[in-house]
């Protein structure tokens, strides 16, 4: 079965009770038992629902893996990795690294022992060095946030097999529709499903997505004994988001490619981070293992100006100045001040997270007033 067929078919059946088309909304906490322990496969939604089971059984389809985790989100599900470890583990991550993320590693999961290396990974080759007898997990995002640097993933996954390492990849900026990490050799892949697998900013959920069997039986255990599950409506709205991300994913990429091109020539801007141009470190590795390169562009305006910037984003008008991405509608965002204001500024600025970077969520409207409006904002 192709991408495109399986956001709609994938591994989704028509409900048994009714032949309901979509999987219903089973809003329910517990089910009927005709005998202690006697029961039709559900006993308690924490622990298995019916719409959330549909959900997982669609992410697993669409990242060509067996097992499915959805969760209340995505921290939840980067959180329930963590739990796979105990104090004295080593972490290797990206530097460049989502600011949820980094605050859960340092301010939560540092403190129970577990010690990590933040380092540039655009060599993969960089990463073997850091490796040791006490990793036990690579945590890499590519393209990361919001630098949109890219990471060889199978480079990455080869080092990990030969030290026994499990490798995890956040895939929130690619999507299954651009990008597929199990199948380049990553043992976890993890989405904010909030983002484009939602698509339309109305819900928060995180996924797990897994090949192994004994890993995702961890999994489990874990996501079912702490509980950070999502409910029954929000899996009716992300099953319906996947339904449409291939071809919202279709408009996202073309849309990106023209802003970022327009950007690139506008002299009001330092510099464009977008893994399509061929002049993007390791642009040949994000064409090897990308369909194409997204929404998601990132750029500074002239001068390192943190005026500028956020004159800019307060007077784009289509643009809406919010946190979060992967929406239809368009979204800009000031990652200093933002996303990543939980990192300190010395250590984020390392990376090119500086004052005056705007990031941008290319939406699905439009391409000439999304141009019209940057115009103006720009002056």
């Amino acid at each position: 079965m192709k991408f495109n067929t399986k956001t709609i078919h994938g591994r989704q059946k028509h409900d048994p009770a009714y032949g309901a088309v979509m999987p219903p909304i089973y809003q329910t906490s517990t089910y009927a038992q005709t005998t202690p322990g006697g029961h039709k496969g559900f006993e308690y939604s924490r622990t298995h629902n019916p719409t959330r089971q549909a959900l997982e059984n669609a992410f697993a389809s669409i990242e060509n893996g067996e097992f499915g985790f959805a969760f209340g989100s995505g921290l939840a599900a980067i959180d329930a990795v963590m739990k796979l470890l105990k104090p004295g583990d080593e972490v290797i991550s990206t530097n460049d690294l989502y600011g949820g993320s980094h605050r859960l590693f340092t301010k939560i999961f540092q403190g129970f022992g577990i010690k990590f290396h933040f380092i540039g990974m655009q060599n993969a080759s960089n990463i073997e060095s850091y490796v040791n007898d006490n990793t036990k997990l690579i945590w890499v995002e590519t393209p990361t946030n919001p630098m949109m640097n890219i990471i060889d993933i199978k480079t990455t996954a080869s080092i990990a097999k030969k030290h026994d390492v499990l490798l995890a990849v956040d895939n929130t900026f690619a999507t299954p529709y651009l990008q597929q990490p199990l199948d380049l050799g990553a043992d976890i892949v993890m989405h904010s499903a909030t983002k484009y697998i939602g698509g339309h900013s109305d819900l928060v959920m995180g996924a797990l997505i897994v090949k192994d069997k004994e890993l995702a039986e961890k999994l489990y255990f874990i996501q079912n004994a702490s509980g950070a599950v999502c409910g029954p409506q929000d899996s009716f709205l992300a099953l319906r988001g996947i339904k449409t991300l291939h071809v919202r994913m279709q408009r996202h990429c073309e849309n990106g490619k023209a802003v970022a091109e327009y950007l690139a020539t506008h002299p009001k801007v330092e510099k464009v981070y977008w893994p399509g141009f061929e002049d993007h470190p390791n642009h040949d590795i994000a064409k090897s293992q990308m369909k194409a390169f997204g929404g998601m562009i990132s750029f500074t305006t002239k001068g390192n100006n943190y005026e500028q910037a956020i004159k800019t984003v307060e007077n784009l008008k289509i643009f809406t100045l919010a946190e979060s991405l992967g929406g239809v509608e368009s979204l800009s965002g000031h990652p200093a001040s933002m996303t990543h204001a939980s990192i300190p500024k010395e250590e984020r600025e390392k990376t090119g997270v500086v004052d005056s970077l705007i990031r941008l969520s290319v939406g699905i409207e439009d391409i000439e007033d999304l141009i019209n409006d940057l115009k103006q904002a720009l002056g």
